[in-house]
């Protein structure tokens, strides 16, 4: 009696998730058919790369894949009710670097074998899957509706034609061990989930190992691009302040000497020197505001930008109700993210009009820019757009454009503000 309890229940609970797993098979069968298709589409493209004409596209079109492969990534997540990771080298550099990070990031790998593996199977379980709940049904409702055929049409199900009351009676009894199967397609849309996870979950300690990769990339890339600040500040002392204080020293030692001798000289050497001192005191500044700007710490980031906004030739149209105060290491990466891609939309972009939104949730600043300009921005090193990605990367953040020819250009940077 417990056996059968047991079985009854264990009936009961699939009944209760079969609507659920028949949906996610239905929709696998769709994403199979979007598989196949992303399948060809790879395999054109490499096949054109052997020619050389293919290699531009291979990292975009691996990239326009990824969110069908995420897509199942999250179904097969909730199902499964654990997540699945994912661990994407990101498309950095130039044509050369995209092209490499797609042979040598093993997430690509694995996507490409999800792909294929569900392309192969998936639409053929999602036709089983609507198949088999619906010949249960046809063969327990047969005999009420066979002998209702139209003189000269007969049914045919399972090997057998029901032309009598014995054959009803036969298709009635096999409707019942069809059906048990049919309540065997959660576990089959489990399988499928269990099959995701094997193929696109990372091994154990790859997501650890890639991110002590990355983090160690962005110190190595903050430690140089604090080493050419400190080059870039020396030389401006050097070059600048420094050279008009000798100047200065060297003015009020001749106004000195020729205090006694010539008056009016010395005076003029004083007066000269006094010019070149106040010039001096004005390169210090800009140093000073290079470094950290005195204005973020007086009146705040928001004030700042504005600031810097309408000075910039290009009219700027601000979104900055969500900024508040954030840490100040923050808020100078911020300052010089924006003020660096105000710089590079006046000389390149050819635009008439920039939008700016800055906020965000307390513990991430988020930066968009967009310009209606000629488009076809291009990341290369040394360049500002470089820069910005490397004072990013330095806070933990990241920075994404997108720039297609013609417009619109669209600089995202996020910046964490937790410790």
């Amino acid at each position: 009696m417990t056996r059968v309890m047991v079985a009854l229940r264990s009936a009961r609970d699939k009944l209760w998730r079969l609507p659920g797993a028949l949906g996610y098979l239905v929709v696998g069968g769709v994403t199979s058919v979007l598989a196949l298709f992303a399948v060809v589409v790879l395999l054109l493209v490499g096949a054109f790369c052997l020619i050389g004409v293919g290699i531009p596209a291979l990292p975009e079109a691996v990239r326009l894949v990824r969110p069908l492969v995420s897509f199942d990534r999250r179904r097969a997540a909730r199902l499964l009710g654990e997540p699945i990771e994912e661990a994407y080298q990101p498309f950095t550099g130039g044509l050369r670097q995209r092209v490499a990070t797609v042979f040598t990031d093993p997430a690509n790998r694995r996507d490409f074998g999800w792909l294929v593996a569900h392309a192969l199977t998936g639409i053929y379980i999602a036709i089983f899957a609507v198949a088999l709940p619906v010949s249960a049904l046809v063969q327990l409702t047969l005999p009420a509706f066979w002998q209702y055929l139209p003189p000269g049409q007969e049914f045919s199900s399972y090997g057998f034609t029901v032309d009598s009351w014995p054959m009803a009676a036969l298709s009635f009894v096999i409707a019942f061990p069809v059906a048990l199967v049919s309540l065997q397609i959660p576990v089959a849309a489990r399988w499928q989930a269990l099959a995701a996870r094997a193929l696109l979950q990372p091994p154990k300690g790859v997501r650890l190992a890639d991110r002590v990769a990355a983090l160690t990339a962005t110190r190595a890339a903050a430690l140089d691009a604090h080493g050419a600040e400190l080059r870039r500040i020396e030389r401006d002392l050097h070059d600048g302040a420094q050279a008009r204080l000798a100047a200065v020293i060297m003015q009020l030692g001749l106004a000195d000497q020729l205090h006694d001798q010539d008056p009016e000289t010395a005076q003029r050497l004083v007066r000269k020197a006094q010019d070149t001192a106040t010039d001096a005191l004005a390169e210090l500044r800009d140093v000073v505001r290079n470094v950290y700007p005195p204005v973020l710490s007086d009146r705040g980031l928001a004030s700042a930008i504005t600031a810097v906004a309408a000075r910039n030739p290009i009219p700027c149209v601000l979104d900055l109700s969500e900024v508040g105060r954030r840490p100040a290491a923050v808020e100078a990466a911020a300052y010089f993210v924006i003020t660096e891609a105000l710089t590079n939309a006046t000389k390149h972009s050819r635009a008439e009009g920039i939008s700016l939104v800055l906020g965000g949730a307390p513990e991430l600043l988020t930066i968009e820019i967009r310009d209606d300009g000629v488009g076809g921005a291009v990341e290369t090193y040394g360049g500002g757009l470089a820069g910005i990605r490397r004072r990013a990367e330095a806070l933990d953040g990241r920075m994404m454009l997108t720039s297609p020819p013609g417009g619109p250009t669209v600089l995202r940077v996020e910046l964490p503000c937790g410790s």
